[in-house]
């Protein structure tokens, strides 16, 4: 039997509310299926280290948040570019974007 799966909305608030909670700032750049979107996670600080994060599944069947693509520094441009790519690609996805010190230890509970 599989586990249930909190709704994709439903983890975005959390995630938006857990953000103000740090001292942060979060928004939803696109809203996906409204319960079984995946969701995509920008994280960054002030603007700086930029990274992608995708739900990837592990030997354990959880599937955990991996980083799969950082913003070079020197070509911001490039990352911005592959963002708006794969939200074009997929509607159903979210994109969130989180903005604080701290972000990223919000994506290191695996999701069942």
């Amino acid at each position: 039997m599989e586990d249930a799966r909190l709704p994709a909305h439903l983890e975005v608030a959390g995630l938006l509310r857990l953000t103000q909670q740090l001292g942060g700032f979060g928004m939803v750049l696109q809203k996906g299926e409204y319960d079984a979107g995946t969701i995509t996670i920008l994280t960054t600080h002030s603007g700086k280290n930029t990274r992608m994060w995708e739900r990837m599944p592990q030997m354990d069947g959880s599937r955990k948040f991996t980083c799969t693509r950082e913003q070079d520094d020197e070509n911001p441009r490039e990352f911005d570019e592959y963002v708006a790519r794969r939200k074009s690609q997929d509607p159903d996805c979210w994109f969130v974007e989180l903005d604080g010190p701290d972000v990223e230890r919000l994506l290191e509970t695996p999701a069942r």
